[in-house]
């Protein structure tokens, strides 16, 4: 089973999210903040990891950076999930190495479903 790592500190986020994905065959594993992120995606070594930018510890870029510095997740794919607006989010999240991002608040579970399909086919 594909397995997608959620760090997001907002529980209604994650809690959306995670049903939005368990319901279509993924597994999904969640981390509250960017150190127990880190800690899980050694651990589980997900598939893809959906990653807020603004979390309570240390934000998502700074965990994106520490991933990616880390070869085992050099292929991994990285998604901010970001409620940025959409040109800062994508300049944020190219140069931290994210393969890219998903804006929130989710709003056409179909839309988010392909958006993460289509991460997964390319990692």
């Amino acid at each position: 089973m594909t397995k997608i790592l959620i760090v997001e500190d907002v529980p209604d986020n994650a809690e959306l999210a995670q049903k939005i994905l368990t319901s279509h065959g993924y597994e999904v594993i969640h981390a509250m903040n960017a150190e127990t992120g880190y800690q899980f995606a050694l651990e589980y070594h997900p598939d893809l990891l959906l990653l807020d930018l603004g979390l309570p510890d240390y934000d998502g870029l700074t965990l994106a950076g520490q991933l990616r510095e880390n070869p085992l997740f050099e292929n991994l794919p990285i998604v901010a999930f970001t409620a940025w607006p959409p040109e800062t989010a994508r300049h944020m999240a190219e140069s931290y190495g994210c393969n890219g991002f998903i804006g929130k608040p989710i709003v056409r579970i179909k839309d988010f479903i392909s958006q993460i399909e289509a991460y997964l086919t390319k990692g």
